[in-house]
């Protein structure tokens, strides 16, 4: 299938020669080899999202009235954030083991999607993806679903993370006779399921035992959505890293009794479900296999963590990667953002005439910091909606040029002020600098930055894209010297004990053994050890 969109080149970039004269310290996190990079296709950096997964099936009667190619769809759309790079949907009739309808492309979903590929992907139920590549490279090839024919019939297979023993289960899959056509994980994990249980099946595969083989194989990190003829399987893995959740559709017209749902739905993230005529449900737990089909929605099983180790539940989803009206733990993520603010304001309160923010990540903390501190909000800067996200640009001279014609500056509300600028993360430091000297040339007097979260200082191996130690800045420069480079009066981050604080401050359950969070990428500490 042609691309129908182009994707953003995500290249590798420099360290800024200012920084290489200051002098890093010494950088011994642990860091993948070089053979086990050049493995899994392209090197890539800077802070990306992961990517979307999402899933629909009709109850009732088939064919259905639903339009589930177009829910999927719209789910797609509400999970954009997490992905522009490429997208797919499969769907499936429901009565034919070896015949799937697919369509897949490069591209924003709004670009890979018309009226005449809609019009090919009518099904009872189906499921989707949108991408950002993590382990493997921005090519056509890669996108997913991934669809395998089976000698028992099509399966397809959407998938958010990445695997940490990505090699170890590689060499298992290919030492099995399978052949592989990419390097990315999704592939990898759609083989292997096709890989009978070691406990041997009948006639007709025993897909929930497949599933369980497969989670014994690879510990994490993955969400997963299956497809076969008639059903959906969502998978979390034991750790619970990747989010994943469960909604239903609720009749348009309501009559007084209660009516059963018209489909049920899956998600990466909870935020599409009001759009598409759905209700959050509840949370797939970690290791727990769903099985979704048109009579409803059933836990197969639910799959324990290695030697009873924490949870480990990715906290950078509350900071940065989530959209703010998402839940996670029976808690919004904006409200998390805000209790964020407050610990910042607890923290490292300075004298100001007003609190602001970079929009929009940053805006729900900066709210919780007026609040706590008692200081004014205003905007200072606006937001230009049509220019690109500036991660995604191929090097430093246009990132930064990237700010400049994202933001313009509110004079009226900088002119003489002593500014607080709320940003959720600083990654290399690029961004922040030319906002402010934005600031500074519409009249500022004084700006102080106050980051939303702990400086990133350790790569992520499980689906975010931070893959090196030394394009972060926070391993070059503490907050003095920060501060100083990118031009600010002060600069101090939440602490780790802050944000951990602001996490849990709204989750209802205290059970400890029921609670956990992977802060690796500010902490070091892996919930499992890398296997390359």
């Amino acid at each position: 299938m042609a691309a129908t969109g182009a994707s953003a080149r995500e290249d590798v970039e420099d360290v800024p020669e200012c920084l290489q004269a200051n002098g890093a310290e010494d950088l011994q996190a642990p860091a993948a080899p070089a053979s086990a990079v050049a493995g899994r296709g392209q090197v890539l950096t800077g802070l990306t999202h992961e990517c979307g997964v999402f899933g629909c099936i009709a109850t009732g009667p088939w064919p259905t009235q639903i339009d589930v190619a177009q829910v999927v769809c719209l789910g797609l759309v509400a999970l954009q954030h997490r992905g522009q790079e490429s997208a797919g949907i499969v769907t499936s009739q429901g009565n034919s083991t070896k015949h799937f309808n697919v369509h897949k492309g490069m591209g924003m979903i709004s670009n890979v999607f018309n009226d005449d590929a809609m019009k090919k992907l009518k099904g009872n139920l189906g499921i989707g993806h949108t991408r950002y590549s993590t382990s493997a490279a921005s090519e056509e090839v890669n996108c997913q679903p991934f669809v395998v024919h089976t000698a028992h019939g099509a399966l397809a297979v959407a998938h958010n993370g990445e695997l940490v023993n990505c090699e170890k289960l590689r060499r298992k899959v290919l030492s099995r006779g399978v052949g592989l056509s990419t390097h990315s994980d999704s592939e990898l994990i759609t083989q292997a399921l096709c890989l009978s249980p070691p406990e041997g099946e009948g006639d007709t595969p025993d897909w929930p035992a497949r599933i369980k083989h497969l989670m014994s194989l690879t510990p994490l990190s993955y969400s997963l959505v299956i497809m076969e003829k008639d059903r959906i399987f969502g998978v979390r893995d034991p750790y619970g890293n990747r989010p994943l959740c469960l909604g239903k559709i609720v009749p348009v017209v309501k009559n007084e009794n209660e009516q059963e749902p018209e489909g049920w739905v899956i998600s990466s993230e909870s935020c599409g479900f009001l759009s598409i005529g759905a209700r959050y449900v509840r949370e797939v737990l970690p290791g727990e296999i769903v099985e979704l089909t048109r009579k409803g929605v059933k836990t197969i099983t639910i799959v324990e963590r290695p030697d009873n180790k924490p949870q480990a539940f990715c906290i950078f989803e509350y900071v940065y990667f989530a959209r703010s009206d998402s839940i996670f733990e029976g808690q919004m993520v904006y409200s998390v953002r805000m209790q964020c603010g407050r610990m910042l304001a607890r923290e490292s309160i300075i004298d100001a005439d007003i609190v602001s923010s970079v929009p929009e990540s940053g805006t729900a903390a900066a709210h919780g910091f007026a609040r706590e501190s008692g200081i004014q909000f205003a905007e200072v800067l606006c937001k230009n909606r049509y220019v690109g996200r500036t991660f995604i640009q191929p090097n430093t001279r246009l990132r930064q040029l990237g700010v400049a014609k994202k933001f313009g500056a509110i004079s009226e509300n900088v002119m003489g002020k002593k500014i607080i600028l709320i940003d959720d993360s600083i990654v290399r430091g690029n961004t922040i600098g030319p906002i402010i000297k934005l600031l500074r040339d519409a009249g500022a007097k004084e700006v102080h930055i106050r980051v939303a979260s702990p400086p990133l200082k350790y790569p992520c191996y499980m689906g975010i894209n931070i893959p090196t130690r030394e394009e972060l800045i926070a391993n070059k420069l503490d907050p003095v010297k920060l501060a100083k480079y990118v031009g600010a009066n002060s600069l101090a981050y939440l602490s780790i004990e802050g944000l951990v604080s602001a996490v849990r401050h709204g989750i209802k359950i205290k059970d400890e053994s029921q609670i956990g969070h992977c802060a690796a990428c500010l902490t070091g500490e892996y919930p499992e050890s890398i296997d390359w």
